[in-house]
């Protein structure tokens, strides 16, 4: 998907590594973002057929990112996907990357079938809404 300005949404491939370190390390609230665990995550990312590593980019810089996965689900008579992950950078923050982000991923998932789109986040809940998701459930959580 790309547009006049040069901003195309893509799969992230090796190349992307850095400029998603970065962007993950200020996303990150809950947790410190080691390089070393991240470096190792990001490989297996790649490999894994049920993730999607999606970022998008001018070709000079890659100014966001989503990482989100599908699975099988009982309740959901199929697959459903989860974005765990989107960041885009703040200096180019309300220009649509966001949505764009959103929009490729679940197109994506639409294509492979899944039968929602779900995420848990306690921030930006104006943005989910105006992009047509609505609150669903509580989140809980337990660290390890």
């Amino acid at each position: 998907m790309t547009d006049p300005l040069g901003l195309r949404v893509r799969p992230a491939n090796d190349s992307d590594r850095e400029a998603v370190l970065e962007l993950a390390t200020v996303m990150a609230v809950s947790f410190t973002v080691e390089r070393g665990p991240f470096l190792r995550s990001f490989a297996a990312v790649l490999d894994a057929p049920s993730a999607h590593l999606l970022v998008i980019d001018s070709g000079s810089t890659v100014g966001g990112y989503l990482l989100g996965f599908e699975h099988p689900a009982f309740f959901a008579n199929g697959s459903v996907a989860w974005i765990e992950e989107i960041a885009v950078r703040e200096n180019l923050r309300r220009q649509n990357l966001g949505s764009r982000l959103m929009a490729a991923f679940e197109d994506g998932v639409r294509e492979r079938e899944s039968r929602l789109v779900a995420l848990a986040t306690t921030r930006a809940s104006n943005f989910y809404e105006a992009i047509g998701y609505t609150r669903h459930a509580a989140y809980y959580r337990k660290n390890l």
